[in-house]
């Protein structure tokens, strides 16, 4: 039976005033750079069902000027999050992942990420996007990841448009950089989880789940 839980929209000043989210630690986050350390968390990465899943591209200012990422693609479990800075045998590695109709991958404005993967011949499988997720909380549009946990779980998630729209292709990401894209592939893991178990998400994705992972099961 599915739970109404009927809420106040929540104002970005009353967001601000809730307790900060506690993202995963440092020692917890992984930024893969090389196609050795891909090697090395293949196995553990092939038996995960569900991702927390986000990618970020460096931004574009002039106009008609295209894209050329993504540049970091973002993967989360509940216990590590991996940050891949996108090269040509990185994305190869990940592409039978991104690919893998058995392994959910869930989280907010998927779209563009589908248009970014397809240009570079990727198509990607099981995307769940959990932005129109949130009406029996009162919201018939969509809603961000910010807005997302403040409702769940009544936590501040920080957004920072300096960050968000830095240049994601840097051979070294700063620390600001690393914490920022950990956090909105976990945030988005932690968010389908409680909304799954609460039996919160629109019928139809929950019956695409139930797919998906009967597959899993089928082939396990």
């Amino acid at each position: 039976m599915e739970m109404q839980q009927a809420t106040a929209i929540l104002s970005k000043e009353q967001m601000r005033a809730l307790p900060a989210f506690q993202n995963l630690s440092a020692e917890n986050i992984l930024v893969i750079q090389t196609l050795e350390q891909c090697m090395a968390i293949q196995t553990e990465l092939h038996a995960i069902a569900v991702f927390g899943f986000d990618t970020e591209s460096k931004p574009t200012f002039k106009v008609g000027e295209k894209s050329t990422g993504p540049h970091l693609i973002q993967l989360s479990t509940y216990e590590k999050a991996y940050l891949f800075q996108v090269k040509p045998d990185i994305l190869n590695f990940l592409k039978p992942i991104l690919e893998n109709e058995h392994q959910l991958k869930v989280g907010f404005g998927l779209k563009n990420d589908v248009s970014s993967f397809r240009r570079k011949g990727i198509e990607p499988k099981s995307l769940i996007e959990l932005s129109k997720s949130f009406s029996s909380f009162g919201y018939n549009a969509q809603v961000g990841v910010q807005t997302a946990i403040a409702l769940i779980f009544q936590r501040y998630f920080a957004k920072s448009k300096k960050i968000s729209t830095s240049n994601w292709s840097v051979k070294q990401l700063t620390p600001q950089q690393i914490n920022y894209a950990a956090a909105d592939a976990y945030a988005a893991l932690l968010i389908y989880q409680h909304l799954y178990h609460q039996q919160l998400l629109p019928p139809q994705i929950r019956q695409q789940i139930a797919r998906i992972l009967q597959g899993s099961a089928d082939k396990a």
